[in-house]
């Protein structure tokens, strides 16, 4: 990332700022008045998030607009830390500092020793520097090794062996917090800190001040302070202090997606496919498929719900079964990458790093997963497709029909079934949509085949991603 380098219209002294039209605002001020123009503008608070329009965003706003610190409760990828990043683009493009300082001092009224000394003496011709929004924000993992220093600071001993006294406040080496001063402060998984680091955060979201041990300094700071927090940790096992919640003016919780509609266009967002030399093209019941399997999951009774269901599970099955399907394509030179039912039994090795299990060990979860992806494949079957072939289909099995599937067979051996099975083809092609290609219908294919064992009409002997479906009465 490039450092973005200020206009060369903008004023280099203090004295030239003056004369400007500048005219000097609190973060919470900046946030505030970008945030009403772009309500007033029909605008959204962020385009960087889906599914929170009317349950999220609508508090998230709520509480900036009352200069609110704020905490984002949920479980894992609820997409909190880019909700919080989004947050930069409510600052203003640009603003001053007193050039050199640690603690992006305001000109018209530093802070620092070190700005406070400078602007004595030089005035009006104290130089000014430009910060660009994107660089006033900062954002720190909590853990339990996270020191005051790190947030708070510390006596540099560098400094000091420099020449200046231990008490001398130039000697200080500021941390995160001091440094994200007239800017926006992240603080992911909060609970995470130990007890003692956090007591030092309770000055910096009421009083707006630092105090660093063994100093009498205090910085009158200018930080919105935003942190992410999981629920558990949160609310139950009690780690965190009481009197830190109490500073936090707003208490957002999060959630997963409600709708498989918008899990699938976050799946289009973020999903990154390989490259590939024939198109690419996922039938939109693999697609549905790929995001239920995360909804039924989050419903699970051997699912951790504690822990969640990340959206990050969608996208990786996404990218898991549309890879699987190319590592076919390549060895059977079809014209296009279609992944189909077969290709899902590759979301194993994508899906069994993302969720926990609540009643039973790992060397169940192969079966686990297997049961939700069936689960999954059941539902879209009967809340989308209307089999009216079915009997006919069946009856096609009944005297003595037999149809071999596999994630390694080529497009044309399901064709040739297709041919042999007129009804199966009607049906295949109605579901694949009128414009299918072959690996489409192969795939459309797979699909009511799948339907109809899962519905108890065919029967299936299965082995891995290969499968031969036959006739329930043989």
């Amino acid at each position: 990332m490039t450092t973005p380098i200020a206009p060369s219209y903008l004023p280099t002294t203090l004295g030239a700022l003056r004369a400007s039209s500048y005219e000097p605002k609190s973060v919470r001020e900046e946030i505030r008045i970008n945030l009403e123009a772009r309500l007033a503008a029909g605008e959204p608070l962020t385009s960087a998030v889906l599914g929170y329009e009317d349950s999220v965003l609508p508090q998230l706003e709520t509480a900036l607009l009352a200069g609110h610190d704020i905490i984002l409760l949920g479980e894992r990828g609820q997409a909190k830390t880019r909700m919080i990043r989004s947050l930069v683009g409510l600052l203003d493009d640009w603003l001053p500092i007193v050039e050199g300082s640690e603690v992006r001092d305001d000109p018209f009224a530093p802070i620092s020793a070190y700005a406070i000394e400078l602007v004595a003496q030089k005035g009006d011709d104290t130089p000014i520097s430009w910060v660009h929004r994107t660089l006033r924000f900062a954002e720190k993992l909590a853990s339990p090794d996270t020191s005051m220093a790190d947030l708070i600071g510390e006596v540099d001993p560098i400094k000091v062996a420099g020449g200046l006294f231990l008490d001398d406040p130039k000697a200080l080496s500021y941390g995160l917090v001091p440094k994200s001063n007239r800017g926006i402060f992240a603080m992911n998984e909060l609970p995470d800190l130990a007890e003692r680091i956090q007591v030092g955060l309770l000055n910096v979201l009421e009083e707006r001040d630092v105090q660093i041990r063994g100093h009498l300094v205090r910085l009158n700071l200018d930080v919105l302070v935003v942190a992410t927090a999981n629920p558990e940790d949160y609310t139950n096992r009690g780690r965190l202090i009481t009197p830190l919640k109490d500073r936090f003016g707003s208490q957002i919780r999060t959630h997963y997606p409600y709708e498989l509609t918008t899990e699938i266009e976050i799946i289009h967002m973020e999903a990154k496919l390989p490259t590939s030399p024939v198109p690419i093209k996922v039938p939109w019941f693999i697609e549905d498929v790929v995001a239920r399997v995360s909804h039924v999951a989050r419903k699970s009774h051997v699912i951790s719900q504690s822990s969640g269901v990340s959206v990050r599970l969608s996208i990786a099955n996404y990218e898991t079964v549309v890879a699987n399907a190319l590592r076919r394509t390549l060895r059977t030179h079809d014209t296009s990458v279609v992944p189909r039912v077969s290709d899902l039994s590759a979301m194993v090795q994508s899906t069994q790093g993302k969720i926990e299990f609540d009643t039973m060990d790992d060397s169940d979860s192969d079966q686990v997963i297997a049961a939700l992806v069936s689960l999954a494949v059941r539902q879209c079957f009967t809340e989308h497709v209307l089999l009216e072939e079915g009997p006919e289909i069946v009856e096609a099995f009944n005297t003595e029909a037999l149809v071999h599937t596999g994630d390694d067979l080529p497009d044309r051996d399901y064709l040739a079934v297709l041919a042999a099975m007129p009804a199966l083809d009607e049906a295949a092609r109605r579901v694949a949509g009128p414009d299918a290609t072959d690996g489409e219908l192969a795939s459309a294919a797979e699909f009511v085949l799948e339907g109809l064992y899962l519905t108890k009409r065919l029967a299936k002997d299965a082995a891995g991603p290969r499968a031969l479906y036959r006739s329930r009465n043989r």
